[in-house]
This record gives structure tokens, sequence and C-alpha cells, in this order.
């Protein structure tokens, strides 16, 4: 199977001026459509990658319950689900270590 990338467009160079506006951020969306809620948009994915550990987490607790009865199908899959899970929660605890790391950095600048 072989999967074709399409070539990627090039960017457009303006000159801007100072005091002139640099144009939408994406000119795809409509003005209205622009994102203005950065700090939302953090928020979102913080709980979306939440909800996907959440998720690995109940795949691997039903995959140990399935084993405890003896309904496993393979035992690869349950290492699978738990080699997902842990690596997913690393990440997860990595982001909010340097998170807290640039927060207390901010707070100790002076102004």
């Amino acid at each position: 199977m072989t999967f074709t990338i399409p070539p990627i467009a090039p960017l457009k160079s303006e000159s801007i001026t100072p005091g002139q506006s640099p144009g939408p951020i994406r000119p795809d969306l409509t003005p209205a459509a622009q994102p203005t809620d950065i700090g939302g948009d953090f928020a979102k994915a913080i709980g979306n990658a939440l909800d996907t550990i959440s998720g690995l987490e109940y795949e691997v607790t039903a995959a140990s319950q399935q084993a405890a009865t003896g309904d496993l199908n393979s035992v690869s899959d349950y290492m699978i689900a738990t080699s997902e899970a842990q690596l997913a929660t690393e990440v997860t605890v990595a982001i909010r270590d340097r998170a807290i790391a640039a927060f207390n950095d901010i707070m100790r600048m002076q102004l």
C-alpha cells in the first residue's frame, strides 16, 4: 500500500509596516471563526488528553479482569493496553511537570 503526500503550498511573505495589522491568523477561516481564546483551546486539549488516559486505563482494567476470569483471548492484547496506558500517563506527567516549571519561572520574573 502506498500513500502519496500532497505538495506543501508556499507561504506568502508580505512585509508589514509598524501599526499595520498582519491580517487573519488563518486565512482559510472567516473573521468570525478566528481563534480568540487560546487558553480555552489549551484547556480543551488537556481535558481530551485526560479523557484518553481514562479510556486507556479502563481498557487495561477490562483486560486484567478478563485475564483473571480466563476470558482473555491474547496476552499480547493485555500487554499492549498496559504499555499504551503507561506511556500516556508518563507523557501527561511530563507535560504537567513542564507546565508547573514554566509557571514557577514566570512567577519568579521581576517586573
